[in-house]
This record gives C-alpha cells, structure tokens and sequence, in this order.
C-alpha cells in the first residue's frame, strides 16, 4: 500500500485525528505514545511547535509501525517537502495553498488542506486534496458539516476546531469522514504532571463514540 493510502486507511478508518501542538517537543514522542495507545493511528505534529521536524524524525523510527505521523500547520511548500523527508506521511494545513497540494502528492504523500467555504472547498477537492479539513468547525459546528455535506457529499470532510466529547458523535452524524481533535484531546496541564493514561484513555473514548455514531448514522 502506497504511503498515501495508507495514511488516508488510517484516518477514515478509525475516525480520530489526534493534534499535538504543545510549546516544547521534548514530549512529543511520550504523548504520541499514549495515543497511540489509546487507538489512534494517525497523529499530527504541528509545525509551530519548537523542534517538531527532528522530532517527527526520531519518532518516525521508534513509534508503532502502524502509527502514521503526519506534519500540521504547514503553510508552504518548503516546509511540506522538510516535514515529508524528516517522516510525514501526511500533510494538514489550515489555509489552502495550491503548492503544498502538488509538492505532497509529488512525493506520494496524503495531503489535507484547510477551507471553510464551499468554494474554497471545492478548489481544495479540485486541486487534488484526499480530504479536506473544515477550519474553524467551531464555527457553525455540526450543523455547518450538515450544510456542507448536503450539495457535496462527494468531498471527504475531516472538521476541527470544537470538536469535544460533546459533539464527536454529532460530527460524524452530521456527514463528517472523520474529526481532528487537539486541546481537548492533548491537555497541556495534564501532560505537565506526567498523567499519559488520562490521554491515552480520552483517545479510546474518542474511538469509541465515533464508531458507536457511524453505527447510528
């Protein structure tokens, strides 16, 4: 299976699109661990945290093969192409840049762009983007994924931002392929004394709703 599509199986499968975005890397490889641990196979290393390339690269060699690491926040196509040879074998964006669509799929590598607007969405389906990261969903929430999807159900759609406990399984009801979850996933205070079972066991919740809500869908 080609990097691309098994990063791709990774996400929609289990559903859960962990973000780490912490201040220091010096903990990223030990919370990626206790995601994995909890279930989720595809986790995101964001660009704007100190570090992350070299430490996408050291935990590329020594996480779980079936883990897939992808690189976020990644705004050019200088740094898709630095975060895909440090390991990324996805790349998630905020914005969508056309450059950093092409510079992925030249390496074989799953890109998700991020768009709120039909019409950016469909430019970012268009140009080639395997899903398409709606950001802000906070903003209109489950509902805006409900909207979306009714005259695109074509486009796979991953939201994030507002996605909690809460409303997960109101996401993925609402049409959603699978969700992205940071902060309320990755909580800083609780990285900070140590408790990775908290993380790991908010991670299988998290894979629990959502396949209890696509059984219901």
């Amino acid at each position: 299976m080609l990097p691309r599509e098994e990063a791709l199986k990774a996400i929609i499968d289990v559903g859960v699109m962990a973000v780490i975005r912490l201040n220091s890397s010096s903990q990223l490889q030990a919370v990626a661990e206790a995601i994995q641990e909890g279930g989720i196979q595809a986790i995101e290393f964001t660009m704007t945290t100190p570090g992350a390339l070299d430490t996408l690269k050291e935990a590329a060699k020594n996480l779980n093969e079936n883990t897939i690491l992808g690189a976020g926040t990644v705004l050019d196509a200088e740094t898709a192409r630095a975060a895909i040879l440090a390991g990324a074998k996805f790349i998630v964006a905020p914005n969508l840049n056309l450059e950093v669509i092409a510079t992925a799929h030249r390496y074989s590598v799953a890109v998700i762009p991020g768009a709120l607007t039909p019409t950016e969405i469909i430019t970012a389906w268009e140009a080639g983007a395997d899903v398409v990261k709606i950001f802000p969903a906070s903003i209109g929430g489950p509902e805006l994924i409900k909207a979306l999807h009714g005259p695109l159900p074509h486009i796979k759609m991953i939201p994030t931002g507002g996605v909690d406990l809460n409303t997960v399984a109101a996401f993925i009801k609402a049409g959603s392929d699978a969700v992205a979850v940071g902060g309320n996933l990755v909580d800083k205070e609780v990285i900070i004394r140590g408790e990775f079972d908290k993380i790991t066991n908010l991670a299988k919740q998290y894979v629990d709703i959502v396949l209890q809500a696509r059984r219901e869908k």
